[in-house]
């Protein structure tokens, strides 16, 4: 498969990176033409002054890793990112209120981030490892009626969690495709062979900290 690069949001999250880990990352970003970065906020303007005028798309998350902040504070979060330079959003749902089946709060705070949003992108983070395919697929129903951009599998940082699945990839495209909505695969990404099967799953993106050893692989 060619081109896999720009499906590749090159990722750094980690709680103890240091600056040199970021402008390593922005390096990598730029010599392997990496559709984009994942960078934690905080470190949104350091991405900005790094990838200026590189066409490097910056992403940053939001009520990361849990879902569980306050709907207005997720959004001021957004709005701050915003401001910093952040070209796309990755919000992590209410993963409680879905399993409660609260689905009007589920929508609401979706669509609280997505106002603060404005023109960009958003990405709603399921976390797929936690949730049966039930709820899949009805995260990604409430999704559609959000009017969202993304359905995104995971952060990643679910203690004991896989990640990213085929299968829930499959099942997340075929329910959002046909409303134009696409599918990031995030989480356990770590080799071309893993990649190649997301992509084929149908995902258009992918959140891996793993892109050099995927493009490098024969």
């Amino acid at each position: 498969m060619e081109n896999i690069n720009k499906h590749i949001e090159q990722t750094l999250l980690k709680q103890d990176a240091k600056k040199e880990d970021f402008i390593n990352l922005f390096e990598e970003a730029k010599k392997y033409q990496f559709l984009g970065i994942c960078v934690n906020p905080l470190y949104v303007k350091l991405a900005k002054e790094y990838l200026k005028d590189s066409g490097i798309k910056i992403i940053t998350t939001v009520g990361f890793p849990l879902g569980a902040n306050r709907s207005d504070v997720k959004a001021y979060e957004t709005k701050l990112a915003i401001e910093d330079g952040a070209d796309e959003i990755d919000m992590v749902i209410n993963v409680t209120a879905l399993k409660n089946k609260d689905y009007d709060f589920v929508k609401k705070d979706i669509e609280t981030v997505k106002a603060a949003c404005k023109d960009k992108p958003l990405k709603v983070i399921l976390e797929t490892d936690l949730l049966d395919k039930e709820e899949i697929k009805k995260a990604c129903e409430i999704c559609i009626d959000a009017k969202e951009d993304f359905v995104k599998t995971s952060t990643g940082f679910v203690k004991g969690g896989v990640g990213a699945k085929a299968e829930d990839v499959e099942l997340m495209y075929k329910t959002v495709s046909p409303y134009g909505l696409k599918v990031k695969a995030s989480g356990g990404i770590r080799d071309k062979e893993t990649a190649i099967k997301m992509l084929e799953a149908g995902a258009e993106r992918l959140g891996t900290s793993s892109g050099v050893k995927i493009i490098e692989s024969n």
